[in-house]
């Protein structure tokens, strides 16, 4: 069994990389898209999709891949996760968003740490928000076993054009966003809403999973579902 400590690890080493690609390749394509806000969401998209499959391959033997509170406390309600290691995984995932929004800033020569202006609020949004969540929640429980990275990423992909909020379905991707006053940013007063609206959305899509189980399957496996065999998140 891999330890705790490894496992808290893998979680921070994890989620800042994540928002390393994130804002990073943000930070990149605004600089080249010439004032194009479509190219530079596709350059974004793009990136964000090929940087979380690779995350999730390589750190989901060891943590399950989370990098987002949202699919660890789903996780833990499904007793995939013990309760004991919540906190802790949650910890990691809010310091290690922290680390890589500040990493992201110290590629590209900008200060270490600002807050971000950019204002992201409205029904919309939150909505949104609660749609990306839930989608994702639904496509982790519901993955074939060894598909869940690919069909994450995937889904990550799409559901940065067709949501309005661009898709950060992950409270720990919204803290570390609200420290980069770049592309990717939102402003700390817009955070709130938005992860209210992701753990909304994260009850929906466990809700909609369970729903499409079987009962006698729920009935056999009252605290513990069929695991896709890996986690994995989204940004």
């Amino acid at each position: 069994m891999i330890a705790l400590k490894r496992k808290v690890l893998a979680e921070l080493a994890g989620t800042a990389l994540l928002l390393a690609v994130v804002i990073g390749s943000g930070i990149m394509a605004e600089r080249l898209a010439g004032g194009n806000v479509a190219i530079a969401l596709l350059a974004n998209t793009l990136a964000t999709v090929g940087g979380l499959y690779v995350l999730i391959e390589v750190f989901g033997p060891l943590s399950g891949a989370h990098f987002n509170p949202a699919v660890s406390a789903v996780m833990t309600l499904r007793g995939e996760l013990p309760a004991r290691e919540l906190l802790p995984y949650i910890a990691a995932q809010l310091v290690g968003a922290l680390f890589g929004a500040s990493l992201a800033h110290a590629m590209f020569d900008l200060p270490i740490v600002e807050l971000s202006s950019k204002v992201r609020t409205g029904t919309g949004q939150w909505i949104a928000e609660a749609v990306a969540t839930a989608g994702l929640l639904l496509v982790i429980l519901r993955a074939p076993a060894g598909r869940a990275s690919i069909m994450v990423a995937a889904y990550i992909g799409a559901a940065y054009w067709f949501t309005a909020s661009t898709s950060f379905a992950n409270p720990a991707a919204a803290f570390g966003r609200m420290f980069s006053d770049s592309f990717a940013g939102i402003a700390p007063s817009s955070v709130p809403g938005f992860i209210l609206a992701e753990l909304i959305g994260a009850a929906i899509g466990l809700g909609l999973h369970t729903a499409f189980e079987p009962r006698a399957q729920r009935l056999d496996h009252p605290n513990l579902i069929e695991s896709s065999g890996e986690h994995g998140d989204t940004r």
